[in-house]
């Protein structure tokens, strides 16, 4: 119901954060230089009802959910493998990259391959959204949003409504 009371807990610990390398594709044959960001993360829990103990959440299982998804990108080179813009291949203990006339050659153990199309800041944090969202099951979480930030004063936030989240009623 819009303009009903909402709670809204924000979660941004300062270990909310990921290293990584990566390059922004922009279209065939345009790309960023190959570059590391230091990612920040943030996170929004918002709904209208709380459970019997007047909480939201459980916080405590939600941050473990976002320092374990931080965790899997941390110091990694990420490769979108879904891009129809490079192509790559693993050879033995190395992974080449192919962009345009760009050639990249990376240690394979350093190497994340993401099912996406982009390593941009946008897919990102859909696919944050994605890993967190099955870890809030059965809170009172009516909507999730992940902001993914890439350096000071540039950042995307991906938000959407949480699939099975409980009724708007409050058991306080």
């Amino acid at each position: 119901m819009p303009g009903a009371p909402r709670f809204r807990i924000v979660l941004a610990k300062e270990d909310f954060k990921f290293s990584a390398a990566h390059f922004t594709i922009f279209g065939p044959g345009r790309a960023e230089l190959f570059h590391g960001h230091n990612y920040h993360v943030a996170v929004e829990l918002t709904g209208t009802g709380l459970d019997e103990v007047g909480l939201l959440a459980d916080i405590d299982a939600a941050k473990r959910a976002i320092r374990a998804a931080c965790a899997r990108l941390d110091n990694r080179t990420l490769i979108p493998a879904a891009s129809r813009e490079i192509g790559w291949s693993e050879e033995g203990e190395a992974v080449e990259v192919r962009f345009d006339r760009r050639v990249y050659r990376f240690p394979a153990v350093d190497v994340l391959r993401l099912p996406l199309a982009n390593t941009s800041m946008e897919l990102l944090a859909r696919m944050l959204w994605q890993e967190i969202a099955p870890q809030l099951a059965g809170m009172r979480v009516q909507e999730l949003a992940v902001s993914v930030e890439e350096s000071a004063g540039q950042r995307c936030v991906y938000e959407a409504p949480l699939a099975g989240s409980p009724p708007a009623s409050s058991a306080l």
